[in-house]
């Protein structure tokens, strides 16, 4: 009887791992897509402070990567020249740590969301090309250095290019000229030689800008400058971009000698925003129109949308040689920036779990499209 035990035993575990394997609702995303890419989302104070239970338990189960939604720009980690606040990000990289994700920094550099005394002297007017480079080196030096061997890879620079391919005219660009990219990933490299270096930009399908993205890649990297990935931030659509687009930008940014990463991904139920008059009675329809699921979305839009996000993941499985990383920009549709842009007020139901924090059907489809 005794010999019977470890075929037993052996018989039960397979019959464990079976009923797992065959069953999408055992399986988290990320056991799915392990061979693949990995899957990320972007974490709030809420989720980093694990102030939701369900929250909390969401993350665990389907990602094995993070991002730091808002805590690591600049204006909330040096609001104050030489004055850093460490509390959030602390935290935001201790959860990565303790559940064995691929950690993300987001992001050194970005024109928005920087604090006003990076770019102004004592006397509010702007400071030379000598100073804001010692800010820029100390600033990302600083954190950069700090999370040392346990950030994995940082957003380096965001969005310095426009849709027509020119560079934006941001205070960095003002002072600095191009000059500012490469000095950001110089100074990174400098701190964590070992991280890896991400550009990363929105409308990132749009030719012009993808053309423009691309040339800067190949500047950089003529000027010895290292830069591992192109971040496709994302922000799409119901009826926007084609997919033969957001292919067309893949192949040309892996035209580079780059990676890519999907690192913001949300996708918009609603109807596209477009211009209209003044006239107030015109206004309040248009807004009616525009924000049509105040009190919860169709079931018909809803099963569009579930095909629309399908189609984008078979996308990047097509693509998983190239695409290292696919990051969704945030959690729970109540708690996305998408509520409220670019029209005040929207309602949006743009991410893969509801507001109540419950799974939409669209992952355990997302999974068998894996399987």
């Amino acid at each position: 009887m005794k010999k019977l035990i470890l075929p037993l035993l052996a018989l039960a575990l397979l019959a464990s791992c079976t009923t797992k394997a065959n069953n999408p609702q055992e399986l988290g995303l990320k056991d799915a897509l392990k061979d693949e890419f990995l899957i990320g989302v972007a974490m709030n104070l809420d989720y980093i402070w694990k102030r939701n239970p369900k929250a909390d338990a969401a993350i665990k189960k389907h990602f094995n990567s993070i991002v730091a939604e808002n805590c690591m720009k600049s204006m909330y980690m040096q609001p104050e020249e030489g004055v850093f606040f460490w509390d959030d990000a602390d935290r935001f990289v201790e959860f990565g740590e303790a559940n064995n994700m691929f950690i993300i920094g987001h992001t050194l550099i970005w024109h928005s969301q920087a604090p006003d005394w990076f770019f102004i002297d004592e006397n509010g007017n702007d400071v030379s090309r000598e100073v804001l480079i010692e800010r820029m080196r100390t600033h990302v030096h600083t954190i950069v250095t700090r999370y040392k061997g346990r950030v994995h890879g940082w957003d380096v620079v965001n969005e310095a290019i426009l849709n027509d391919g020119t560079w934006r005219d941001n205070k960095f660009y003002q002072i600095l000229g191009k000059d500012y990219v490469r000095l950001a990933f110089e100074f990174a490299h400098e701190a964590d030689p070992n991280a890896e270096l991400y550009y990363n930009d929105y409308n990132e399908w749009h030719v012009g800008k993808r053309d423009g993205v691309v040339e800067m890649i190949n500047e950089l990297k003529a000027q010895g400058i290292r830069i591992d990935a192109m971040g496709m931030q994302g922000h799409w659509g119901m009826d926007y971009p084609q997919l033969d687009e957001i292919q067309a930008a893949i192949d040309a940014y892996v035209s580079t000698g780059v990676k890519v990463m999907i690192t913001e991904l949300d996708i918009t139920a609603l109807p596209t925003a477009r211009r209209v008059s003044a006239e107030i009675s015109e206004t309040e329809e248009y807004r009616a129109e525009m924000n049509p699921y105040v009190h919860g979305i169709s079931a018909e839009t809803a099963e569009a949308w579930t095909n629309r996000v399908l189609s984008f993941f078979q996308l990047f499985l097509d693509n998983s040689q190239h695409i290292t990383r696919v990051t969704m920009w945030g959690l729970s549709d109540g708690a996305s920036w998408k509520n409220n842009h670019p029209i005040p007020g929207r309602t949006d139901y743009p991410l893969l779990f509801d507001r109540n924090y419950d799974a939409k059907p669209v992952i355990e489809k997302i999974i068998n499209l894996a399987r």
